[in-house]
């Protein structure tokens, strides 16, 4: 007799609209990963079954979901159905995310680096996650914070008023030294 639970699946919007979140009963994985383009997703076997279908055009996991960016044209009221039973059978098959399972939260950099990392990753990862996306640090160069934005909030409208109203300010108030925040496209 098996115990294994029913996997569920629903769906949330994202800010972005060519961008679902699809979210599972199940930890799929301990951080995040982005596979932006079907040749960045060769070491992840659930992401390149999902590249198989040709309205995908970007996957990204995080904790328990993954996040599908659709094709131009291709219509969500089509594709939710077909997703949900696919991510659903994923989970239960247990298919590999990634075949490495290592996320560090060591931040390497001087004191005031460390600290901005600390902060995106304490205060604005569990938000932008949230909405199906992440955000990494890249540099900290003369006062000017670069992120890489990945997930939904890769060419998301409402991405920029977040890094400027609400990122840029919080690193502000906490980081004295930190006077811009700009993000970098994957």
């Amino acid at each position: 007799m098996s115990l294994t639970a029913t996997v569920n699946v629903y769906t949330e919007i994202t800010p972005n609209p060519a961008t679902m979140k699809f979210i599972t009963n199940k930890l799929l994985i301990n951080g995040s990963k982005d596979f932006p383009t079907k040749e960045s997703a060769e070491d992840s076997p659930f992401a390149k079954e999902l590249f198989k279908f040709s309205f995908v055009d970007g996957v990204f996991f995080a904790s328990n979901f993954v996040t599908v960016t659709k094709t131009a044209g291709s219509d969500w009221e089509d594709l939710i159905p077909i997703l949900k039973e696919f991510v659903k059978g994923a989970v239960e098959s247990e298919v590999e995310i990634v075949h490495e399972h290592k996320e560090h939260t060591e931040f390497e950099g001087t004191e005031t680096e460390k600290k901005i990392q600390q902060i995106l990753y304490d205060y604005v990862r569990p938000a932008v996650e949230q909405d199906g996306g992440a955000i990494h640090f890249k540099s900290y160069v003369e006062g000017v914070v670069t992120v890489i934005l990945k997930g939904s909030c890769s060419g998301c409208p409402s991405s920029t008023l977040t890094l400027k109203a609400g990122i840029e300010n919080l690193l502000k108030r906490m980081v004295p030294e930190v006077t811009e925040v700009v993000s970098e496209a994957m």
